[in-house]
């Protein structure tokens, strides 16, 4: 989808061929859509970072205009949307608000998790079609107590009783928690299995409790409202997807996120180009055409700009080229876990340039040119699953592999 004219407005990733794509005359009415829901989040973002808050009214525009469901394949009620659209949505999100283009990557994420591996058990079909006709919006725990980050071992486990299934865990961040109508959680198989034998559970609003644990006061993506709770949740054994999440985290789980945070983080980093741009030509108006100092900065800005987002729109079309075979190879491992890395870092450079062209007018928060928002949200990119976490867990198959020998390699 190209979310306007010119290189900054899309990351124009190319779509697959695939039995679910959607027709080629509704791409314009996604565009539309998504085009609609970013007016809304752009005209609350400054209220949304502000107060702290859910961004309550991007989401209600969301829902009517029913982009939750996309992903969904076409014989359970959706649109079948690939993954370029549904990343292509989050980088629009992103220039408008932060928050909610992250709260979108994050459903989306979870979204994916259902089909992906559970659309053909009964009770996750019903659950889709259900997101589709309800626009549900699913959020994520997989980080908890001490272990932090680390969404490869869990604390909390599954305990089967009198035919159905409980799970109670000290959830130290469930982002948009308390506002989401489901939470998709990782736990362990049982209270006798390994802390990195894992499974993955989905559990409806009535199923569960939340006990709020600790708030969310932060430097940037504030209206994420990602709190920690205590999560007490009943449900039916079949509420676990059937595979294991050994299996679901790198064929899915992992590279998906990456690609819908990348995108978000895309996004925010276009919105501090916009803004740098538009401080530099009113300066030059100003100056009879006479380029302010922090001009090429904002080239340097664009520059990186454009890489990361030739870098994100060819994650993409890797993964959607890619089979369950060819994602659990360590090549495609290493390249989605260090698209986080490399994205985050390049987002922030863009920002920093955009930041530096417009000097202190970018660097105030009470005027139109402010960088400000742009730059709190962006820098919580690094530490969002943090990238020493993900080098170090790269850092073997580095050693294993080789420095290709030429640039075809």
């Amino acid at each position: 989808m190209n979310f306007g004219g010119n290189s900054s407005k899309s990351l124009r990733l190319p779509r697959a061929a695939n039995n679910d794509e959607i027709a080629v005359a509704d791409v314009a009415d996604l565009k539309h859509r998504a085009s609609t829901v970013a007016s809304a989040a752009a005209a609350h973002a400054d209220a949304v970072d502000r107060e702290a808050r859910f961004p309550h009214e991007a989401i209600a525009v969301m829902r009517s205009q029913r982009l939750l469901g996309i992903a969904v394949p076409h014989h359970l009620g959706g649109e079948g949307a690939s993954t370029s659209d549904v990343v292509d949505i989050c980088y629009a999100l992103g220039r408008a608000c932060a928050a909610t283009a992250m709260i979108y990557a994050m459903h989306q994420t979870k979204v994916a998790l259902v089909i992906g591996h559970g659309q053909d058990v009964a009770w996750h079909q019903g659950l889709l079609r259900r997101l589709v006709a309800d626009q549900l919006l699913l959020a994520s725990s997989t980080t908890e107590g001490q272990g932090g980050g680390d969404v490869r071992k869990s604390t909390a486990p599954i305990v089967e009783e009198a035919g159905g299934i409980t799970l109670e865990r000290a959830a130290t961040v469930i982002s948009y928690g308390e506002h989401a109508d489901g939470i998709v959680t990782t736990a362990r198989r049982s209270a006798e299995a390994a802390a990195s034998d894992q499974v993955l559970a989905v559990f409806l609003k009535s199923d569960y409790s939340l006990e709020r644990l600790v708030g969310w006061d932060t430097l940037g993506m504030r209206g994420t409202c990602s709190s920690g709770f205590n999560l007490r949740a009943r449900g039916v054994p079949e509420q676990i997807l059937p595979e294991p999440y050994e299996t679901i985290h790198p064929r899915t789980m992992m590279p998906v996120a990456h690609l819908t945070w990348s995108g978000a983080w895309a996004g925010i980093a276009a919105g501090a180009v916009d803004r740098a741009r538009q401080f530099v030509r009113a300066a030059a108006r100003r100056a009879g055409g006479q380029l302010p100092p922090g001009a090429a900065h904002l080239t340097r800005a664009n520059a990186s700009l454009r890489a990361l987002r030739a870098l994100v729109a060819s994650s993409v079309q890797r993964f959607e080229s890619s089979d369950a075979g060819a994602r659990d190879a360590l090549d495609f491992q290493t390249a989605m876990n260090l698209l986080k890395v490399n994205a985050s870092e390049l987002a922030i450079a863009t920002v920093m340039s955009s930041l530096q062209a417009s000097g202190l007018t970018g660097y105030r928060n009470d005027g139109e040119f402010s960088i400000g928002r742009y730059l709190r949200d962006v820098l919580s990119s690094p530490i969002m699953i943090n990238n020493d976490r993900i080098l170090a867990n790269v850092a073997a198959a580095s050693m294993l592999g080789s420095v290709p020998a030429s640039l075809r390699d």
